[in-house]
């Protein structure tokens, strides 16, 4: 039985002794969607460290058509927020880049959480802060994230934790129901994250803590995603010289 009373005081515990060790008088920096992961992880961290420590970083891409889910975040929380809308920076680079090359919609799709990333960065750096990666374990276990891009950050509250178990600690900590049960949508294609993994949360978090599925289907295909994907949650490869043999 999962106790989220519990891992919710562990976790901004933890966030508390990361800080002591890691900047005492620095302040929590994320980048704020308005979906689950963000909102539970600005909650934590405005539990672990006050509510003037955590800065909100709100970047659409143009129009926004569910930008409200954030402003309502930052106003529950009653936390700090700076907006910067990122279009020229994507639409900058994509201009400027060669005719003979290609972008492929791969590209495409992942150059905005990578230019966030950076916008997040820049705005920690200017206000004396420590970068929140807001990943959790169900995604990270498929590879549904960005390399470089939300996939990063100074500390992760929630790397270990289910979608499930962050729903738990986000009712919990009292958050509005629509931010904590919103459906969860990638922001580059449009679609909902199940219609692009191509099976539920409630199938993968189960099979993650359990090692149970139903469907045979099912499972060979969050294995070949865990497979192809572990590359992102290891450090990169390095090339290792054997100096002691040159230098003989």
């Amino acid at each position: 039985m999962f106790n989220a009373e519990k891992i919710k005081n562990d976790c901004v515990e933890w966030i508390r002794d990361f800080f002591d060790k890691n900047g005492k008088d620095c302040n929590a920096v994320l980048g704020i969607s308005g979906g689950k992961d963000s909102s539970v992880a600005a909650a934590l961290c405005v539990e672990a460290l006050g509510k003037e420590r955590v800065i909100g970083v709100l970047m659409p891409q143009g129009e926004q058509h569910d930008i409200d889910a954030s402003y309502m975040l930052v106003n529950h929380l009653g936390i700090k927020y700076y907006e910067v809308n990122i279009k020229d920076a994507v639409d900058g680079i994509l201009n400027n880049i060669p005719d003979d090359l290609e972008i492929t919609a791969q590209s495409k799709q992942n150059l905005p959480p990578r230019i966030r990333m950076s916008t997040v960065y820049a705005i920690s750096q200017s206000c004396n802060g420590r970068v929140v990666n807001t990943c959790n374990l169900s995604e990270d276990w498929v590879g549904y994230s960005t390399r470089y891009g939300d996939s990063v950050g100074d500390f992760s509250p929630m790397s270990n934790l289910t979608v499930t178990e962050v729903k738990a600690i986000g009712h919990l900590l009292g958050l509005p129901k629509e931010l904590v049960e919103k459906t969860p949508i990638d922001g580059l294609c449009g679609k909902s994250d199940e219609e692009n993994l191509g099976f539920t949360y409630a199938e993968l978090d189960r099979y993650i803590r359990t090692g149970e599925i139903d469907n045979q289907e099912t499972k060979e295909l969050i294995d070949r995603k865990h497979k192809a994907n572990l590359f992102k949650l290891q450090l990169m490869p390095c090339f290792k010289p054997d100096i002691d043999s040159v230098l003989k």
